[in-house]
């Protein structure tokens, strides 16, 4: 069996049989190689959906888990216990992705093409400016009464920067309530999409919009990162 060959195919390597990227062949129950197009919400069954039952998910997870694991395999021929460790591989991946909200999300847009970060990531959204503008002046202050090892200085600091640790991470998680929103939109769109009631148009905009969540995010989570790593030294 050559899996690089039959990898983007439906049809068994051994059987001929249409597998529709399923795992195993329903014909004669050989593992399958995943194909080249598939993707993690295919790897589990599921639509290209963002909200996701946990304990569904994970149970899923268990069941494929033990199906694919390589001690299954230890009787059957290289190129098969080969795919037993790729698929192994690829459900861990997959699991790891789809059970985080934000991850998957990202992943999606990935998917879609839709993943832009660049510049837009690095801007600080026009809200905060000020309290941006604050916090990195206490940053820079705390970093120069470190280096002249002015501890009155430093002990009036680190309460300031706490309190605004605080509040971008009070701010974070309102970001992680507007993704969340967003990826019910989201999947609202894809329900209506298949009853051809959603437009490309409509699918785009909720795509950009979480996008430029995960840039806020993103920006948020490192100022959030980077006064934690100045009040630990």
């Amino acid at each position: 069996m050559n899996v690089t060959q039959t990898a983007a195919g439906t049809s068994c390597w051994s059987c001929n049989a249409a597998t529709g990227g399923g795992h195993f062949c329903a014909a004669c129950g050989k593992i399958q190689p995943l194909p080249r197009d598939a993707n993690y919400f295919q790897f589990f069954g599921l639509p290209r959906k963002l909200v996701i039952e946990g304990s569904a998910l994970e149970a899923k997870f268990h069941q494929l888990s033990w199906k694919l694991h390589p001690d299954n395999f230890v009787r059957a021929a290289e190129a098969e216990r080969q795919l037993s460790l790729e698929r192994s591989s690829q459900l861990n991946d997959a699991y790891r992705v789809l059970r985080d909200p934000v991850a998957c999300v990202e992943y999606l847009l990935g998917l879609e093409g839709m993943r832009k970060e660049g510049a837009a990531k690095q801007q600080a959204p026009p809200e905060l400016l000020e309290e941006v503008f604050e916090l990195n002046e206490s940053l820079d202050e705390l970093r120069g009464a470190r280096q002249s090892a002015d501890q009155v200085e430093i002990n009036t600091l680190r309460p300031r920067l706490q309190e605004a640790q605080k509040n971008f991470e009070g701010k974070l998680r309102e970001v992680d309530a507007d993704l969340a929103g967003a990826a019910r939109d989201w999947d609202a769109a894809v329900d209506r999409g298949t009853n051809g009631n959603a437009s490309n148009a409509e699918r785009g905009k909720l795509l950009a919009r979480m996008n430029d969540i995960l840039n806020r995010r993103s920006y948020i989570r490192n100022l959030v990162s980077s006064v934690e790593q100045e009040l630990a030294e």
